[in-house]
């Protein structure tokens, strides 16, 4: 059975970071995994293949018939990765991209392929059609949301919350991307158990990750042994054999100003 994840976020909270070392790992574990990152600034996969890919909007604009090796490249331990794009900022709908993207994937059968694992890397925006769509087109099954114990990334992370309870998605957990906030653990422990779910790994801040990523590889890759690899196996392995998940409950805004300064 194939695994397919969207992971959201607050954008900049480290979603691309996640997707990227997660995906590093299940590609080391010799699974067949799909990366198609779903922002407009087309960075998810760059860490993966070792530099940035054509987008599949781009190639649209030149070519109306790409074929799969035109859109899909072969990254670090085989693993295919797709960029959606988007048009230039101020130039149009964001999310159209996405939604141009996944539908001329699935006309190529692309997801047809033999694969373990599908993730989506996807901005917080829920509200936009476009990022909804693995959601509410069911390309995804799941959804993890990432994010910090910082005031703005658990506002996003609630908002998201709230699309997720109104397109009928599945939580599955909330990644713990650490910014060394006071008692940040904490934090996100209590918030994930007021949304009715739970923290399924958490990720310390490293100096590590980053650079790895100005050479653009995963920490995964550049730092096999390392510490913060570490972390990535074991939220990789939590989530593959999570099962708990929920229909999670927002907050509503002044409960959520209640619990952020309690």
């Amino acid at each position: 059975m194939i695994k397919k994840i969207a992971i959201y976020g607050k954008g900049g909270i480290g979603k691309s970071t996640t997707v990227a070392n997660l995906s590093a790992v299940w590609g080391s574990d010799d699974l067949n995994c799909l990366v198609i990152g779903c922002d407009p600034k087309a960075d998810t996969t760059r860490t993966l293949y070792g530099k940035r890919i054509p987008t599949v909007v781009n190639t649209l604009r030149d070519n109306r018939n790409p074929e799969k090796e035109d859109l899909v490249f072969q990254g670090f331990k085989n693993i295919q990765c797709v960029e959606s794009g988007g048009p230039e900022p101020g130039v149009g709908c964001a999310g159209r991209g996405v939604i141009v993207a996944m539908k001329y994937l699935e006309q190529l059968g692309i997801f047809d392929d033999d694969l373990d694992v599908v993730v989506y890397d996807v901005l917080g925006d829920v509200v936009c059609g476009g990022f909804s769509v693995p959601l509410r087109e069911k390309y995804a099954d799941e959804v993890l949301i990432v994010t910090s114990g910082e005031y703005m990334a658990l506002y996003a992370a609630n908002n998201i919350v709230r699309g997720v309870k109104k397109l009928k998605g599945n939580l599955s957990g909330i990644v713990c991307n650490c910014r060394n906030v006071d008692n940040e653990e904490q934090i996100v422990n209590d918030f994930a158990e007021k949304i009715g779910t739970h923290v399924i790994g958490t990720i310390h801040r490293s100096n590590l990750i980053q650079d790895a990523e100005l050479d653009a590889k995963t920490v995964v890759e550049k730092y096999p042994e390392s510490a913060e690899a570490q972390e990535y196996r074991d939220l990789a392995s939590s989530i593959m054999h999570n099962e708990n998940v929920s229909t999670p409950e927002p907050m509503e805004d002044e409960e959520f100003e209640e619990f952020f300064h309690s």
